[in-house]
């Protein structure tokens, strides 16, 4: 690998130091002398390299790839080859992937998972609504960068590795993940990433995959069988809503499962918005423990194991998993029986030491005729009650009800109310209260805060800005308030005209809330970031007819189409037939270099002049690329250029003709000098 380390590929990209490996490539981090920026390379292992087809799908595949446009999608710069090394540049990702995070925290609330799940979903629905089925979802494949954003890599790659893809101890790691029509061998489409979308939530709720063993393919046939525990067996605090979605994801028929990732991001963003929330689509769940419906197909190694396995095995579980599973709950109940005999050892201790502490009084006191107040002492003695623990005041998440075996605390059936004293998510009452005695094995049911109760928008007209600002703090909602000027002939100058929401509209937690405050009357208000449209229309609504003018500048902090600046500046006493004008961004003046590899050569030239850029083409034999489509560009896709760049397009000529042999027969013809086809370009301008 480190052979590579300080070699420039295509005189552009050095490489710098080693960041990855795969089972197909190498991932190295590189310096892109033409743009002056870090990337990542990947380059394809020697063996890989060395077949013909595997190469010719890996650039087609990742010319695809170079397609996707989305910020949870690693970006494809390029896909070239320098010499023997085949390669792909992708943007550098400062950051861990899931899988090394899953190391160090083992599990993640039902909140964490949740966040990452949604991006996943996002990128899916981005790849698959271009035709690209990632084929390898898995923790490894999933980057987390340092703000909690992610980025999934190496789509479309997988499908190329499809074909070198076997069952063997190699592809461990991946087998964890993949749909039961991957372990079969079978066609596979969307539902598949979605499954392997399944089994990563799986993981992050619980700490485990769904399926484990020793070889792959007792992994694989696993998957093929069904028959996961449900996560709240593992981890009870799991919302039922959240199962529902990774169980239904995780089922073994792709005809059970999501039909696409909107789908499965529209359930995910209702439990979001209700995380008690139970869905009626039916049961996942049990779709999951179904077996696939085989068809008429040639069943792979995997489905033949898994049939002989089942004939002996009903219940989908190694003889080893069955000891395994006994000797866990013989522990158990051992324990169970360890910690009664304690009980009843302590109880005991206790009865004996106030049977000995009354005879001793008895005998100092003479035996006295007054009554003694043992009756709720002997009688906890006696029914051996347990005093109820704290659990207020507990972040729910945080509750193990094994950590309280001589009762039943209940984390799932749980009562919410909004609380000013408790932060969301905590418990703020129980039932039975703490220090209570009550029986083994009585329920503690609880109650918890769903945090402050929605508040209204105050009433804030006249008021001034600072007091204003003041009563909407004291809400403790940590609002967003931002200050608008606008001109008023009603209200005077340093208080609010309106507000956005309006009063007695409901406010949530970070809202942003827009104060505008009055100018007094004819003073200029600030346009700054202002729609061309809505600054006209705000200039228009005063008492006072002024000259508008509209120009344009370039910017590169203001969007384009927006004000950047005006003349007068905001604030500025205005009078009748004053000027005024208006300066609309008009961007950075610069233009993004649009993706054209795999185009046509005329599709290729309408997208450059499309975005304000020059071209040459130059044509060229490649027996890999179909002939008038385009091979290379020189300029990075979506990078940024000046308008007016010239960028250079290499075409295909397809591959290159045998040459004629002269013929050895002689001629009567007159002899006529022949001239060589040479490679041309050409250059226009938009």
């Amino acid at each position: 690998m480190e052979s590579y380390i300080g070699r420039l590929l295509d005189s552009r990209y050095e490489i710098l130091e080693v960041i990855g490996t795969g089972g197909m490539a190498v991932v190295y981090k590189a310096l892109d002398h033409r743009l002056n920026r870090l990337v990542a390379v990947k380059i394809l292992k020697d063996e890989l390299s060395r077949n013909q087809e595997f190469r010719r799908r890996f650039h087609a595949e990742s010319q695809a790839v170079a397609m996707l446009s989305h910020q949870n999608i690693v970006s494809v710069y390029d896909v070239s080859r320098s010499g023997d090394v085949d390669y792909i540049v992708m943007e550098l990702i400062e950051g861990i992937t899931l899988k090394q995070y899953l190391e160090k925290k083992i599990s993640l609330n039902w909140r964490e998972t949740l966040h990452f799940s949604m991006q996943i979903a996002k990128a899916l629905d981005h790849a698959h609504s271009r035709g690209i089925v990632h084929r390898d979802i898995k923790p490894h494949n999933i980057m987390i960068l340092k703000d909690g954003s992610i980025k999934v890599a190496d789509f479309g790659i997988a499908r190329v590795g499809s074909a070198q893809n076997t069952l063997t101890r190699e592809a461990l790691g991946s087998v964890h993940y993949i749909s039961p029509e991957q372990a079969k061998g079978a066609r596979v489409d969307n539902r598949s990433d979605l499954y392997s979308l399944g089994v990563v939530m799986y993981e992050m709720l619980t700490g485990r995959t769904p399926y484990d063993g020793e070889t792959p393919v007792s992994v694989a046939i696993q998957h093929i069988n069904g028959g996961a525990r449900r996560p709240s067996e593992l981890m009870p605090n799991i919302p039922i809503g959240l199962e529902q979605i990774v169980m239904r994801a995780m089922s073994s028929s792709a005809d059970y499962r999501y039909s696409s990732a909107a789908e499965m991001l529209h359930d995910m963003e209702e439990f979001r918005k209700n995380p008690a929330i139970t869905f009626q689509f039916g049961a996942p769940a049990a779709a999951a423990r179904q077996p696939v419906q085989r068809t008429g197909m040639t069943r792979s190694e995997a489905e033949r194991y898994a049939a002989q396995r089942a004939a002996k095995n009903p219940d989908g579980r190694t003889a080893e998993e069955r000891r395994a599973e006994r000797a866990r709950r013989e522990k158990e109940l051992a324990e169970a029986k360890r910690r009664r005999n304690l009980t009843i050892g302590i109880v005991a201790a206790a009865v004996v030491f106030v049977i000995l502490l009354v005879v001793l009084i008895v005998a100092l006191t003479g035996g006295s005729d007054e009554p003694r107040d043992t009756e709720s002492t002997s009688d906890v003695e006696e029914n051996g009650e347990i005093e109820v623990p704290k659990l207020v005041g507990m972040r729910l998440e945080d509750i193990d009800p094994d950590d309280y075996p001589d009762l039943r605390v209940d984390v799932r059936n749980v009562k919410e109310e909004y609380s000013d004293e408790y932060e969301e998510g905590y418990v703020m009452a129980q039932t039975p209260k703490v220090g209570d005695m009550v029986k083994p094995g009585r329920t503690v049911t609880l109650t918890v805060s769903k945090g402050p109760e929605a508040k209204e928008m105050p009433v804030l007209e006249n008021v001034p800005e600072g007091e204003a600002t003041k009563l909407l703090n004291d809400l403790k909602l940590g609002l967003q308030i931002i200050i608008k000027d606008e001109n008023s002939d009603k209200v005077k100058q340093g208080n609010v005209v309106r507000t956005e929401p309006a009063a007695g509209e409901k406010l949530e937690k970070g809202q942003t809330v827009t104060l505008y405050i009055s100018l007094g009357e004819n003073k200029m208000p600030d346009l700054t970031n202002d729609l061309k449209d809505n600054a006209k229309a705000r200039l228009e609504a005063l008492d006072i007819r002024l000259s508008i003018i509209f120009l344009v500048e370039e910017s590169d902090k203001v969007e384009e189409g927006r004000v950047t600046r005006t003349i007068p500046a905001a604030g500025s006493q205005l009078k009748e037939g004053d000027e005024v004008t208006v300066y609309i961004s008009t961007g950075d003046g610069k233009a993004v270099v649009p993706p054209v590899i795999g185009f046509t050569k005329m599709e290729a030239i309408t997208l450059l002049k499309d975005a304000g850029l020059m071209y040459e083409v130059r044509e060229m034999y490649d027996p890999t690329v179909e002939e008038g489509k385009v091979i290379s560009q020189s300029e990075m896709p979506n990078s940024k250029v000046e308008k007016g760049t010239v960028v250079v397009i290499d075409v295909s000529l397809g591959p290159e003709e045998e040459p004629t042999l002269p013929s050895t027969e002689p001629s009567t013809e007159p002899s006529s000098s022949s001239s060589s086809s040479e490679e041309t370009t050409s250059a226009e301008t938009p």
